[in-house]
């Protein structure tokens, strides 16, 4: 393009041009063909000729349109052909005419008209087509076009499917246009003044803003009456705001709309996926609060548990330790001596066997009981921590879809992790080895025969029953058999107090080892629950963990993008006035 070796303008161009491996980047994290095609074929035309894409419905005149544009002498354009065969037809500067298939729906025409040194030309099959991938490949050259040349039946300019096309341009690229009444000479004067109007206004209601409507006859102007065709004031609007000097300066114009346009749409489906991700990544906190919160409520259930426990226990033992006061007196201790010699049922042995096995029911009286409701509660948290955790995963939101125009990729792939965690989870809760500790119940100790006929979280109750059972009859029976060891050493000679004081030793170390065994046990059961809860989490975090990443370099390049082009289009309004 001659243009472009305007040296004031062209390192706004080269600035646009540096965005581009931005937008390519942008354009790879979505899941959307037609995206990808724009920024593939606007990196491709970034320095082609100023680019005309005419629209219109079948019979509308396009192609005649063309060939009188050109002023041809030999057809360039078929006319009239069957709308079930027609093709794209991209018409390019070529110093011979030349003709090059592309595929069944694209052909490229190379011809030595002058004007095509600065601008190309697409002639797309009818708005109306039946063909199916027109209207696909059609849209493929509308958002790099520089024009969008509109062409209607200058005797019915109301046809439905072009004005459609028209929302659709508006809507999704916004782009510049002018619109061209075909075949006015088969019109009266004033009939044709009628349908200009309404074209203009029909334009304007659909926000194209002063419409320019040019009624043309391809049929006078190739027939050489050039005064009557109505192209001469069509080729004036042409040399006046499109070729020459202001070629460069509209395609930087078109580029920036273009580039903004692909940011921002690229953007507004990035919107959807930050709420997304937002939403699950607050989902993920209120999961480790949940967590958090249980954890912390059952630790305090343990020590509520513990504090029963040794109320229960202290009570067992100061009986014990008042009968063993009572009956270590001097004197009684000679007389039961004496008394033996008649009666062995009255010896000291036999009164301190009683004083043992005193101790070892009192302990089962007052401890089995508080085990079992403690251990009920602390059950019901532990389950309720599970249940609240499922609850939760199966009410997570949704908020991009599969079928997300951008991002729908991205919505399948956090649909299966989700379901994947949902259906994990189900059967994560539903199975008794995920809650089965031995490892921290008592050697050689029996566990209920309900674990293997539990379900699931159900079986956590049995667990911490056989977890603290163990722990606190282990330690309450190597107590009885450590007291029987300490009394059966006893004689008369042995001093009262240092008696006592080995017994409350035996009893203040048992007390310290059932606190810390249990609330080690409980809290590593309860510690190793929670964690499995988390693994359970290892897909989703690494989603969200992606998600960040992505969301984030996609952010970033949409702002400089945007920053860039703001940039360069204030630049460009300077240079303008």
């Amino acid at each position: 393009m001659s243009s472009f070796t305007n040296h004031r303008l062209l390192p706004y161009f080269e600035q646009i041009n540096a965005l581009i491996p931005q937008l390519i980047d942008q354009a790879k994290m979505v899941n959307n063909i037609e995206t990808e095609n724009i920024v593939h074929e606007l990196r491709m035309r970034m320095t082609e000729p100023f680019l005309f894409v005419i629209v219109g419905e079948v019979k509308a005149g396009k192609s005649s349109f063309v060939n009188a544009l050109l002023d041809s002498k030999t057809e360039i354009c078929g006319v009239a052909p069957d709308p079930k065969t027609d093709t794209i037809q991209q018409i390019k500067y070529g110093e011979k005419m030349e003709e090059i298939v592309i595929n069944p729906y694209l052909k490229q025409i190379y011809h030595p008209a002058e004007i095509l040194k600065e601008i190309s030309i697409v002639d797309t099959p009818g708005t109306n087509t039946i063909v199916d991938n027109h209207q696909e490949i059609t849209e493929r050259f509308v958002p790099i076009s520089d024009l969008v040349v509109f062409v209607f039946e200058a005797k019915n300019p109301y046809r439905r499917s072009a004005w459609a096309f028209l929302d659709f341009i508006n809507e999704e690229w916004k782009k510049k246009v002018i619109f061209i009444l075909q075949q006015k000479d088969i019109m009266t004067e004033a009939d044709l003044k009628i349908n200009i109007e309404g074209v203009i206004k029909q334009a304007k209601e659909k926000n194209v803003e002063d419409p320019k409507v040019f009624a043309v006859s391809a049929l006078q102007e190739i027939n050489d009456k050039k005064e009557e065709s109505g192209f001469i004031p069509l080729r004036t609007y042409i040399n006046d705001n499109i070729t020459g000097d202001q070629v460069l300066i509209l395609k930087i114009e078109n580029l920036i709309t273009l580039i903004s346009t692909l940011n921002n749409k690229i953007n507004t489906g990035l919107e959807a996926r930050k709420a997304q991700y937002e939403n699950d990544s607050q989902f993920r906190k209120e999961i480790q609060i949940t967590l958090d919160e249980h954890v912390v409520s059952t630790d305090n259930q343990v020590q509520v548990l513990i504090d029963n426990l040794l109320t229960g226990y202290d009570k067992a033992t100061l009986i014990s330790e008042r009968s063993l006061k009572e009956g270590l007196s001097f004197m009684r201790l000679i007389g039961k001596s004496f008394k033996s010699i008649f009666n062995k049922k009255e010896s000291p042995k036999v009164w301190l066997e009683d004083i043992r096995n005193e101790l070892e029911s009192n302990l089962k009286i007052e401890m089995t009981d508080r085990l079992h409701d403690g251990v009920n509660d602390l059950a019901d948290n532990v389950q309720n921590m599970a249940k609240v955790v499922e609850l939760k995963i199966l009410k997570n939101k949704t908020i991009l879809k599969d079928n997300h125009s951008l991002f729908g990729h991205i919505a399948e792939k956090r649909r299966l992790v989700i379901d994947e965690l949902k259906t994990s989870f189900q059967k994560f809760i539903k199975d008794t080895d995920n809650f089965g500790d031995r490892d921290l119940i008592s050697h050689g100790q029996a566990i209920s025969p309900s674990i293997a006929t539990g379900s699931g979280i159900a079986v956590i109750g049995i667990i911490l029953t056989a977890v603290t059972n163990g722990a606190v009859f282990d330690v309450t029976g190597g107590l009885i058999t450590t007291v029987g060891l300490l009394f059966a050493g006893i004689t008369t000679g042995i001093k009262r107090n240092k008696i006592l004081k080995q017994f409350n030793a035996e009893i203040t170390s048992s007390r310290q080892r059932i606190k810390q065994e249990i609330t080690d046990k409980l809290t590593e059961y309860i510690g190793n629950i929670r964690l499995k809860i988390d693994e359970q989490f290892i897909d989703f975090d690494q989603l969200l963990e992606t998600e960040r990443k992505e969301i984030e370099m996609m952010t970033n390049n949409y702002q400089q993008i945007d920053h860039n082009l703001q940039s360069i289009s204030s630049n460009i309004k300077k240079q303008k006035n």
